[in-house]
């Protein structure tokens, strides 16, 4: 959409104005592409957490750009950070930035921020490995090990890998750590040498010291500036490590109260708080998945919407909308407005279901079970829903099939939460605003 059409992605006031662009159910629900349309207008665009196991795809007059570390706000030319909360693979960010050299942004990378090592890769792959039958479906991009590094107050953080001789000192002592582990716990080697890591990282480091910047002070002094900030999430509510499906979650807290530890802010009112919702669920690797959908449907449905992870290359599992899920997102995050997006993948479907409740124990509940084997055990009761075919290049809401506008106002009044920005293609340009 040209910049004038969407004129109140923020507005100006003496404190500053923020946003926060979150996924609401398992991450993959196009985050990236709300965050490309609504940054035009931001000053800073802020990743406050996850990693590489994360991707975003932003599409530009039909040409794909796909993100795992940068904030997709890149291609708007946006100043991007990425804050303490965020573990950063330096092998992985350098290829992006390597990618994106036709877009003038600025970019800043905390001093806080934990570095993802090779070790870290390798203990992710040998552990998942190990776990057999009980694995979670990890990414296997070495973020778990980083978080847990960085719980033990062994990690590596980003102003060490750019000074030479602290990461030379940190190698010396955490590398042999390690090494014992791999070869004890999973009897592996460590596959490269401290030497080898050493000439590698420090040259890394070398190429990434022109980007450190506090990023605490940056937001803050920014907001009291009246800027406005963009802070866009990574993954989804319910990989959360507290409040997701655990232990089939990520190792950090893709919801939007982690903000202001992720970036190193004073807790704040966040003028929008955006739930991005795909309009219809999906997740990648194992745990429980209540509105699953199996056989030819969801094959269907799967090679409709492309669903194939950003980072894996694995097809994702696919399934119904799930209101029971959205409402205890909606009370975990607080969202003020919603972005629909995919609209379009549910097209020519003779029938659409949608869960509104789950059974547990013979009695019906609207809330998602804290207790996962609780979760397990839970039947989902649904509402059907005429399907619809949208019509290509349709330009406004209205224009919509009366059978797609019934199925984003049930949506929207069953949540209590406006749905503001509906998706019915991966381009700018196929975006309906309300």
């Amino acid at each position: 959409m040209p910049a004038k059409q969407f004129p109140k992605a923020f507005s100006r006031s003496e404190k500053g104005f923020s946003i926060a662009v979150i996924g609401s159910q398992y991450g993959d629900e196009g985050k990236g592409k709300v965050v490309d349309l609504l940054a035009e207008k931001a000053d800073l665009v802020v990743r406050f957490g996850g990693g590489n196991n994360a991707g975003h795809t932003v599409v530009v007059k039909g040409k794909k750009y796909k993100f795992h570390l940068m904030p997709s706000g890149a291609i708007q030319g946006k100043k991007c950070c990425i804050a303490a909360g965020v573990a950063l693979d330096p092998r992985v960010l350098k290829q992006e930035l390597e990618q994106l050299t036709e877009f003038k942004f600025a970019l800043v990378i905390d001093p806080r921020v934990q570095i993802i090592m090779p070790w870290h890769n390798l203990l992710d792959a040998t552990s998942e490995q190990a776990k057999g039958k009980q694995k979670i479906g990890t990414t296997g991009r070495g973020i778990g090990p980083c978080y847990a590094d960085r719980a033990d107050r062994t990690g590596i953080r980003f102003v060490e890998l750019i000074e030479r001789e602290r990461l030379k000192e940190r190698l010396e002592a955490v590398f042999p750590i390690k090494e014992k582990i791999l070869k004890a716990v999973y009897n592996s080697g460590m596959e490269i040498s401290k030497e080898q890591i050493f000439k590698e990282y420090s040259a890394l480091g070398e190429y990434f010291k022109q980007y450190l910047g506090d990023v605490s002070l940056l937001v803050s002094d920014s907001l009291k500036q009246g800027k406005n900030v963009m802070f866009e999430g990574a993954q989804g509510t319910f990989l959360d490590i507290d409040f997701g499906t655990y232990p089939y979650v990520t190792s950090s807290h893709p919801t939007a109260g982690s903000i202001f530890t992720g970036v190193g802010i004073g807790v704040m009112p966040i003028e929008r708080v955006i739930g991005i919702v795909k309009a219809y669920t999906t997740r990648v690797g194992s745990g429980p998945f209540v509105a699953e959908l199996e056989g030819k449907l969801g094959d269907s449905i799967r090679e409709a919407g492309a669903e194939f992870g950003t980072t894996t290359g694995r097809p994702r599992r696919v399934g119904w909308l799930d209101l029971v899920l959205l409402r205890t997102s909606q009370r975990l995050n607080g969202f003020t407005e919603m972005a629909l997006t995919k609209l379009d993948v549910l097209n020519g479907l003779d029938e659409i279901s949608v869960c509104t409740e789950y059974e547990l124990g013979g009695k019906r509940i609207n809330e998602r079970p804290a207790d996962i084997e609780d979760l397990k055990n839970c039947r989902p009761l649904f509402k059907k829903f005429k399907g619809f075919s949208i019509p290509k290049d349709v330009k406004a809401y209205s224009e919509l099939p009366e059978e797609a506008r019934q199925y984003v106002e049930f949506i929207e009044k069953e949540l209590n939460v406006p749905i503001k920005i509906v998706s019915v293609g991966p381009d700018r340009k196929e975006t309906l605003f309300r």
